[in-house]
């Protein structure tokens, strides 16, 4: 198992993030495990900051694998079981397929709207507080490596007030 720390400072300013970078670079830290993100440096998609839309998605597609199926055997059930006969002229099978595909196109947008809300809400972590800062002006300074790296540019970036700092552990 592979683990993975990252320091995330939120900075309101290019000027001070770049005197928080110059301060980290001249502390010894290994600079290609510091990222700037902000105007005129790396974009959250160019750094790899998970994109809310993209995680929605996901969720919203592994969901319908499960309820489009389902709402076609609900919709096939509830038909034969009630007996109604909506569409006439479709006769007993054509209703019964008709029923089964309503309740598909139920199962997939129940899967899109759930599956989306879920996606933005939880999928996405704090991707998206962290990209609305982005589109505020601010700007992300972002180290990722070892514990003591991380403890390391923690206390040489505190010196510079961020707005935020967090810490996250993953482990992959």
């Amino acid at each position: 198992m592979m683990v993975n720390n990252y320091l995330i400072a939120v900075l309101s300013n290019r000027l001070t993030a770049e005197a928080a970078y110059d301060a980290l670079e001249r502390a010894a830290l290994p600079m290609q495990k510091i990222s700037v993100l902000g105007k005129g440096y790396k974009s959250a998609d160019e750094f790899g900051l998970i994109d809310p839309d993209a995680a929605a998605d996901e969720q919203s597609n592994l969901l319908a694998y499960g309820t489009i199926p389902f709402g076609f055997v609900a919709g096939v059930a509830f038909s034969v079981l009630s007996g109604l006969e909506t569409f006439s002229w479709a006769g007993d099978f054509g209703n019964y397929l008709i029923s089964g595909f309503l309740g598909a196109a139920s199962g997939g947008l129940g899967a899109f709207m759930v599956g989306r809300l879920v996606g933005w809400t939880a999928g996405s972590g704090d991707a998206i507080a962290y990209r609305n800062r982005l589109n505020q002006g601010k700007y992300l300074i972002i180290a990722q490596g070892t514990d003591e790296l991380v403890y390391q540019a923690t206390r040489v970036l505190r010196q510079y007030e961020p707005e935020n700092i967090q810490g996250y552990t993953l482990q992959s």
